[in-house]
């Protein structure tokens, strides 16, 4: 066989093959076919597209899925927000309150002000440096200041100050929550913004051993709880805490707290 004729029937087979197959995708196209509920497709149309899973599904369409047919909150959207929420809610025929807004807020002012018991060198994140003897502050309840949050907040609004201790950036924030899922030490909370008195420390340890390694832990002393006209401080495991709901935001506290680990914003 001469090799013009073996390249043609080559070139035959081929193309055959290929329409084959082609006819047997636009066959299997159409047999598996999934129709699209298009009240999904508009409501994944508003969402952010950020496709952060901070809403907890896989993106933004499997939150509108879940939304329209497995009725997941209209407000599970933190990226979108209110707004978001709203036009969901308009779609779906559904109405939609507006909730206080809320921020992560860093409940330890240890730092810099609080002693390294070693030299850690290693990878910048704060779970290895947890990993070895439950990390390298002499306080184990305190924030490493590795910038784990950091690198997990996709809107750039966490930063490490020089104090070691990680900052919120309210104006690009969006109460996502990644950051406080991403601390292995819990250091990182949500609060309302009427919320003004917050005790920034999260140590159980008794007074003596907290003044030990740390300027600004809580050692339990109760004055801020003797100070309180309201009856909304605590201290409760050698720990102060804030009954928000009774507080009034006096300031009295915050005065008395010898250790300065009590502050309003």
């Amino acid at each position: 066989m001469s090799m013009p004729t073996l390249l043609i029937q080559s070139m035959a087979t081929l193309g055959g093959l290929a329409l084959a197959i082609g006819v047997m995708l636009i066959v299997a196209s159409k047999k598996f076919k999934v129709d699209v509920n298009p009240l999904v497709e508009e409501v994944t149309e508003i969402l952010p597209g950020v496709n952060c899973g901070a809403c907890g599904y896989a993106g933004c369409a499997d939150f509108a899925e879940h939304v329209v047919e497995d009725n997941a909150p209209l407000t599970g959207c933190p990226v979108g927000g209110f707004d978001v929420a709203k036009e969901i809610g308009g779609i779906l025929g559904q109405e939609v309150s507006e909730g206080e807004a809320e921020f992560p807020y860093v409940r330890c002012n240890g730092g810099v002000h609080c002693v390294d018991r070693f030299n850690y060198e290693g990878i910048e994140d704060c779970k290895a440096v947890m990993m070895l003897s439950e990390g390298e502050k002499g306080c184990n309840y305190g924030c490493m200041g590795r910038g784990t949050c950091v690198r997990a907040c996709p809107f750039d609004a966490i930063y490490i100050g020089d104090d070691r201790l990680p900052k919120i950036n309210k104006n690009l924030c969006t109460s996502c929550g990644l950051c406080i899922e991403s601390c292995p030490n819990d250091i990182l909370v949500f609060a309302k913004e009427s919320e003004k008195v917050h005790v920034v420390c999260m140590s159980h340890d008794k007074g003596k051993t907290v003044k030990a390694v740390c300027e600004n832990g809580c050692i339990g002393c109760k004055l801020c709880e003797k100070a309180c006209p309201v009856d909304a401080v605590h201290v409760t495991k050698f720990l102060a805490e804030i009954d928000q709901e009774k507080c009034i935001s006096c300031g009295k506290c915050v005065e008395k707290c010898p250790q300065g680990c009590i502050e309003m914003r």
